[in-house]
């Protein structure tokens, strides 16, 4: 009801299976939702870009009804490297070769994996109210620690945080995405109650394990090397990354073509100003 005229599929990966939807015609368009969601996030932004674009909206691994596999010693099989393989062969299954990516949150870290890894594949980049992971770990200080405190939690050793999670139960998944100004005003009933069903204790922790420990280490490895293709970065202007961050300065040191502005939201800017996303998205995409 949520993607009226979409497929909804599971596809087979060398090393899942992603659960997504996709809809429309035109050039494809990757969008890749965030913490703690699903695909279901984009359900105010996919309809109407399909008007357009040919437009997938898959579930990440370890998230709604993709694979939730049981996390490896080094955490690699969290790692936003293998997520990106995950997408690229989603993509290639589908019969895109090259497309556009989009991101929210963790989902534009996978992106970003996927325009380090897979540049030739990618036609461009939009990250939406995140600044690069190793930047945004380097950065720390008490505000930004306090604000994201879940990324400190969710990296200690399991069983701990695992433990946590599991006792708190629906009240810390809406409690995360109510925590924008007007609170659950922006997610329907029917969203919540999807974030509650799909929500992966496990897998939640070890997407943040690999965040903080392997990623770190690739990303390092790239620090020299900035990705090509253009990139929007679109932030909250409400949120923590307007308040601790400089998003457009951070996206330069990794990249070559950096454009984008704050919105007037919080973190969840699809569910949030669905409407001025959709304008940037459109504006952006059609001058490449």
């Amino acid at each position: 009801m949520l993607f009226s005229g979409f497929t909804n599929r599971k596809v087979k990966t060398n090393s899942s299976r992603i659960n997504l939807v996709h809809g429309g015609e035109g050039p494809p368009v990757l969008l890749l939702h965030g913490y703690p969601e699903t695909h279901v996030m984009w359900h105010k932004v996919a309809p109407k870009l399909a008007r357009d674009y040919t437009v997938v909206c898959p579930d990440l691994r370890g998230y709604g009804d993709s694979s939730k596999p049981k996390g490896l010693p080094d955490h690699s099989n969290y790692s936003k490297r293998a997520m990106a393989q995950d997408m690229v062969d989603v993509m290639r299954k589908l019969g895109h070769e090259r497309f556009h990516v989009v991101g929210h949150d963790r989902g534009g870290r996978v992106g970003h994996r996927l325009a380090r890894d897979h540049g030739a594949r990618v036609r461009s980049l939009t990250v939406l109210d995140i600044s690069p992971t190793l930047k945004m770990y380097q950065s720390t200080d008490m505000a930004f620690a306090r604000a994201y405190y879940h990324w400190f939690l969710l990296i200690q050793p399991p069983p701990l945080p695992e433990k946590m999670l599991a006792a708190s139960g629906p009240k810390y998944i809406l409690g995360r995405i109510g925590r924008s100004k007007g609170g659950l005003k922006h997610f329907p009933r029917a969203v919540q109650r999807e974030y509650v069903r799909c929500f992966n204790a496990h897998a939640t922790c070890e997407d943040y394990r690999a965040a903080a420990t392997i990623d770190l280490e690739h990303d390092r490895r790239d620090l020299k090397r900035k990705i090509r293709m253009p990139v929007l970065a679109l932030w909250g202007r409400k949120g923590v990354v307007h308040a601790q961050f400089d998003c457009l300065a951070d996206w330069r040191e990794v990249a070559a073509n950096v454009r984008g502005k704050a919105i007037d939201c919080g973190h969840f800017i699809p569910e949030e100003k669905p409407q001025e996303l959709l304008a940037e998205l459109r504006r952006f995409l059609k001058g490449l």
